[in-house]
């Protein structure tokens, strides 16, 4: 049951995300550390980048946050796999190997940084 209602919960999420463009509309949530210190962190830009995907503008959403859009098929498999073990009922141990983890930080780090240097084509969200 707490399945079901968490999929009506993102289904209700991804509708109002695709209705109501964040660039347009102020409900959306702010970034704390964008507005505390000016500079973008690795999610600044996701909200405008999933309502571009939702209408099939792959580009704008990877101009929005390119990292995310790269990550969304690698979640998909995650969430994949995990929907298959579920219903096999075989153990879900989803264990990623540590030099992953230190690879995607890393990743992450390298793309926050160098979306804030002066003239990165990701260094000012439009709209």
């Amino acid at each position: 049951m707490l399945l079901v209602g968490a999929g009506a919960g993102l289904v209700a999420l991804v509708l109002v995300l695709f209705w109501f463009d964040p660039s347009q509309y102020g409900f959306y949530p702010t970034c704390l550390f964008h507005k505390t210190t000016g500079l973008l962190c690795p999610a600044c830009g996701s909200l405008r980048a999933l309502h571009q995907l939702l209408h099939g503008h792959l580009a704008a959403a990877f101009h929005f946050n390119p990292v995310l859009v790269l990550s969304l098929p690698l979640c998909a498999w995650f969430m994949g796999v995990y929907t298959v073990r579920k219903f096999r009922d075989q153990p879900m141990n989803l264990a990623v190997p540590a030099k992953w983890i230190w690879l995607l930080a890393a990743i992450v780090l390298a793309f926050s940084i160098w979306r804030n240097l002066p003239g990165s084509p990701f260094a000012m969200l439009p709209g």
